[in-house]
């Protein structure tokens, strides 16, 4: 196989040329098959030295047209190294698409991102759950905001992508879509996994997040304290929806179930465990991990109240759950009406669990960790500050507390899923 070229400068005849100038052609031969490239010039055929392929003289327009079709040249051979250092055949067809850069396809931003969506959607249920999708979707959203604002495109090529590509966006979340910190990283962490793709492909040989870091830090993870715990599961609400909303909310805060689990939760995944008490016995619906958690008497009594409660009985849940919109909204009403002065959230329950009612009570972290579905091979870095000892190891217990037989229950669970296993 030959890897030699020649390369020759020439002036074409156009049809129906009369006199003037002509336009430059640049041919390029390998094994003797031609290749022509306009070069996008002209030159008088008086001024045109056909041995040297370069135009006559030494005035100012002359040199830079000569200075031209020298970076031609050298884009040429560099183009050829290039075909030579990946092993591709050399054609001159080869050789005037690499030179071109059309040998390879182009690839868009949008396009690719809209395909990897597309993907997802048919793993729903197979790795994939639709709030991840959303939250790629809403990604999509910003992007095709953010480049027809500031580039004025709907779509841009991969290898156009830039750091001051990169900058700009996160800049665009946080001023034009109001996006917090956490958010925008969020998102930036979207187009972040599209951009690996795109290397992992080869489409783009440089990354354009090398010397993008995120400023954003991970917010505080807010707890309820026992007197404010306390506090929610004694208040006597008038409105039912609100009794309701407390009720679960309490039920998380002693089982450390998520949204998304408790919403799940049927009377089948609550057993006898070996020990002969309730356990609630579930997967995550977030990581699909296992979680075994002994049912505390405050949260038995919950569960009593809507044994023969018609909705949970007819779809045979163990809670009314609502909206997680709904419920959260609800939950401000509830701080409003016990004095409690933080943004209460659902997901609050859950740290409450962890800290309050566990670490406080002298629960082992590795089992708060079971219990919560969490491995506990994960570093240490990246779980929350709050469930450090040091934070609860001076509070009291809950006034409506853990009794010495409930901290036994709760050292009991590791042996309960060695047991299990």
């Amino acid at each position: 196989m030959s890897t030699n070229y020649s390369l020759l400068f020439y002036l074409k005849k156009p049809k129906n040329y009369v006199g003037g100038m002509k336009p430059i052609y640049m041919r390029i031969t390998v094994a003797g098959d031609p290749k022509e490239v306009s070069t996008g010039r002209e030159c008088d055929p008086s001024r045109w030295n056909a041995k040297a392929n370069r135009a006559k003289g030494t005035k100012e327009d002359i040199r830079g047209l000569n200075a031209y079709l020298d970076t031609l040249e050298r884009k040429v051979a560099d183009a050829h190294l290039q075909l030579v250092k990946d092993g591709t055949e050399i054609t001159a067809e080869s050789l005037k698409l690499k030179y071109l850069g059309k040998d390879v396809q182009r690839r868009y931003l949008m396009e690719t991102f809209t395909e990897h969506n597309r993907k997802m959607e048919a793993l729903l249920g197979k790795g994939f759950k639709p709030n991840t999708l959303k939250g790629y979707n809403t990604s999509v959203a910003h992007l095709t905001c953010y480049l027809e604002k500031c580039y004025g495109e709907t779509d841009i090529e991969i290898r156009h992508i830039d750091h001051a590509f990169i900058t700009g966006y996160e800049f665009f979340l946080r001023s034009d879509m109001e996006c917090s910190a956490v958010s925008a990283a969020k998102y930036m962490k979207h187009l972040r996994k599209i951009i690996n793709q795109c290397l992992a492909h080869r489409w783009i040989t440089g990354n354009p997040f090398a010397f993008y870091k995120t400023k954003a830090k991970p917010r505080e993870k807010e707890f309820l304290t026992p007197d404010e715990l306390d506090r929610i599961a004694q208040k006597e609400f008038s409105i039912t929806r609100l009794s309701h909303v407390r009720d679960i909310f309490v039920f998380c805060c002693y089982t450390g179930l998520s949204y998304a689990d408790v919403r799940k939760l049927q009377k089948l995944g609550i057993a006898k465990g070996i020990d002969g008490r309730l356990w609630v016995l579930t997967s995550r619906e977030k990581t699909e991990t296992s979680s075994n958690i002994p049912l505390l008497p405050q949260a038995l009594e919950i569960i009593g109240r809507y044994t023969d409660y018609p909705p949970c009985v007819a779809k045979g849940l163990v809670l009314p759950v609502l909206s997680n919109q709904k419920m959260n909204s609800y939950l401000k009403e509830i701080a409003d009406l016990c004095g409690i002065t933080k943004k209460l959230t659902f997901h609050m329950a859950r740290h409450t669990f962890a800290t309050t009612v566990t670490l406080a009570n002298n629960v082992p972290i590795e089992t708060v960790s079971k219990m919560l579905g969490i491995p506990i091979s994960r570093p240490p870095n990246t779980m929350p500050s709050c469930w450090t000892r040091g934070s609860v190891a001076t509070w009291r217990p809950c006034r409506s507390g853990l009794p010495e037989c409930d901290r036994k229950l709760f050292i009991f669970l590791p042996v309960y899923n060695r047991a299990k296993q």
